[in-house]
């Protein structure tokens, strides 16, 4: 059953990838473009304003980018950073706990994508059509390393 499990892997990381970029990206368009119930007046917010425009075209390009799987690691650290930020500099200042703050969005999202930067975009990503086709899977390293070498 496990080895089932660790067969899907690379398309499960994807499928959260997919899914953790889209709700990202709605977040960002909701403050910019006043779509999906705006920002949190219900409008957009104004552009150039420190720290929240700035912030939602994170989350938007951000949110896209790592939903497409373009750029994944990179895409994914700057977002967590802005979610980081997000978190320390307006919630944690209310309260200590997520919970009490407001601030669970931003702590899930800081962590999902801490968690991208270290997995890479798994299966299913753009970035893989700029990858080398030689590149051997990792899973193929192992064994090929461990073959003795055949003199030719």
């Amino acid at each position: 059953m496990f080895t089932r499990l660790n067969r899907a892997q690379p398309y499960a990381l994807a499928l959260f990838r997919v899914v953790i970029g889209f709700l990202f990206a709605c977040h960002g368009a909701a403050s910019l473009f006043g779509v999906l119930g705006g920002a949190m007046g219900g409008g957009s917010i104004p552009a150039g304003s420190w720290p929240g425009w700035y912030a939602a075209v994170i989350q938007f390009v951000g949110g896209i980018l790592v939903t497409l799987g373009l750029g994944t690691r990179i895409a994914a650290l700057l977002s967590s950073g802005s979610m980081a930020y997000a978190y320390f500099k307006v919630h944690q200042p209310e309260s200590l706990f997520p919970l009490q703050n407001g601030g669970e969005a931003s702590a899930v999202f800081c962590w999902a994508f801490l968690l991208l930067v270290f997995t890479g975009p798994g299966a299913v990503a753009v970035d893989r059509l700029f990858s080398s086709r030689t590149e051997v899977p990792r899973e193929q390293r192992g064994a090929q390393e461990k073959a003795p070498a055949i003199p030719v």
